[in-house]
């Protein structure tokens, strides 16, 4: 099991190597630093100045190393839009990111796997179909379209809920949240919604795939044949071995979520990472744009090296294959 660990965290060191190496690359062709910084008329001796202070003259390797030297210490740089270091904005914005992805992910987890176990055993009935109905409509809507439907319906036509916006915010140390407000409560149920639903869609098709599965077994037909209730055969036996696919599947979602909630918090102008990022590349904010790579791919990296060890806890026929690897 340590090796396993052990085996994951280095390649998820290499995957943020790869990444840094990217974002890196973004300073050196995605525009002239100094261009940002200083105006039009600024005399070359004050940009040769500025391109010195920079340390831009200095080779390639050398700027490579001070530059992943610092992102380890989350140090960034300045924005060259805001005027403030990047890891501020990141800090900032970063509990409005986290707090709709995971809000949108236990409405995706909660409902798809209800929907999904349902549709499973009840596969004739109205609502299973309409159910299956709903699904295809979450995976076949963009979710840009999706969130434009609920803001003209709940925000315009009925005025129940806010169109944009976060809401009133309390905070908490550095943290802030709208969990604890009417209004941040209000705010959040349509993005939440909008990003969920196309997570809510895949795992409900995966637990009904899963637990069709399962079903067909033959430790349930032996579960069947001692006497065992159908409560007891559903859930304590067929959902508990559904779920082990869906940890994997939720787990990688949720970076997913964050990564993609780009387009959610540009609908409905809500203050998080993914907002602050489609403004830096409007202009041009460089450091910004590499920090939120970097950010966000630490946020996927970890995730995605969690969800591999809770695999081999949660699923016991791992635990030998991971002791053995090939």
């Amino acid at each position: 099991m340590l090796a396993f660990t052990l085996r994951r965290a280095f390649q998820a060191i290499g995957v943020m190597f790869a990444v840094g190496i990217i974002a890196f690359s973004m300073f050196r062709f995605a525009g002239d630093p100094v261009s940002q910084i200083v105006s039009i008329d600024t005399p070359p001796a004050e940009r040769a100045a500025v391109r010195k202070s920079l340390g831009l003259d200095d080779p390639v390797v050398v700027q490579f190393a001070r530059y992943f030297g610092n992102a380890v210490q989350f140090k960034f740089g300045m924005s060259y839009q805001f005027r403030q270091p990047v890891a501020n904005l990141l800090m900032e914005r970063m509990p409005a990111t986290l707090e709709l992805a995971t809000v949108a992910t236990i409405i995706s987890m909660v409902f798809g796997i209800l929907m999904g176990v349902y549709t499973a055993l009840k596969r004739d009935t109205w609502l299973a179909k309409l159910f299956q109905m709903v699904s295809l409509i979450g995976i076949s809507l963009p979710t840009f379209l999706i969130g434009i439907l609920l803001i003209y319906l709940f925000a315009v036509t009925l005025g129940w809920l806010p169109s944009f916006g976060r809401g009133e915010v309390v905070k908490i140390g550095w943290w802030s949240t709208g969990l604890l407000t009417v209004s941040g409560l209000k705010a959040i149920i349509m993005p939440a919604i909008t990003l969920g639903l196309f997570q809510m869609t895949l795992i409900m098709r995966l637990v009904r795939a899963e637990m069709l599965e399962v079903l067909r077994t033959d430790y349930i037909r032996f579960a069947r044949a001692r006497g065992l209730t159908t409560r007891a055969i559903h859930f304590g036996h067929a959902l508990k071995n559904t779920l082990v696919p869906v940890i994997t599947v939720a787990g990688l979602q949720f970076g997913t979520v964050i990564a993609f909630s780009i387009i959610t918090e540009t609908v409905f102008q809500w203050p998080g990472m993914g907002l602050m990022f489609v403004q830096a590349i409007q202009n041009v904010d460089i450091p910004i744009m590499a920090a939120y790579l970097l950010t966000v791919s630490l946020i996927f990296v970890t995730i995605n090296l969690v969800v591999d060890i809770l695999y081999t806890v949660v699923d016991p026929r791992l635990r030998s294959t991971v002791s053995r690897p090939h």
